[in-house]
């Protein structure tokens, strides 16, 4: 079976940054379950998983407008170290959540020094384009209970 809109697609995957470093994978995790065509990954990787079967693999490069989108600047500020509820010191690399008008905003700590912590909330890919390396696992019809509610 083929993947196409409105069917359950399982794949692992691994993401390389410009340098060919890996950002991420699903590699020794769970795979990516998701349904077609609605958007629940990136426009890039969906138009090019789309005839897809179990067993492809491949290789795509997804550009920063069908990737994670452009780099906010906005979304990189510099806190006073009060503002963060931590027990323990911040260190760069570390994951934090942000509470803004919003909603919650994953961010990354960037820099820290004696007084002030610096996050960034954009994805670390925004404005970048990437390598996606996939092996597509399996392919099947959704539920009517997926395609009503999504896959949970």
């Amino acid at each position: 079976m083929e993947i196409a809109d409105r069917r359950v697609a399982t794949i692992h995957f691994t993401l390389l940054g410009q340098d060919g470093g890996e950002v991420t994978s699903t590699h020794g995790h769970d795979p990516l379950v998701y349904l077609h065509g609605t958007g629940g990954i990136v426009r890039g990787l969906e138009e090019a998983l789309n005839g897809k079967k179990a067993g492809d693999r491949f290789e795509v490069e997804v550009a920063p407008e069908q990737g994670f989108g452009k780099r906010y600047d906005e979304l990189v500020q510099s806190l006073p170290r009060s503002m963060l509820d931590s027990a323990t010191e911040p260190q760069v690399g570390a994951r934090l959540k942000a509470q803004t008008a919003r909603g919650p905003l994953d961010v990354v700590v960037t820099a820290v020094d004696a007084d002030t912590v610096t996050v960034d909330g954009n994805h670390p890919l925004a404005g970048r384009p990437f390598r996606a390396r996939v092996e597509v696992v399996d392919v099947r019809l959704a539920t009517p209970e997926e395609l009503q509610f999504g896959i949970g």
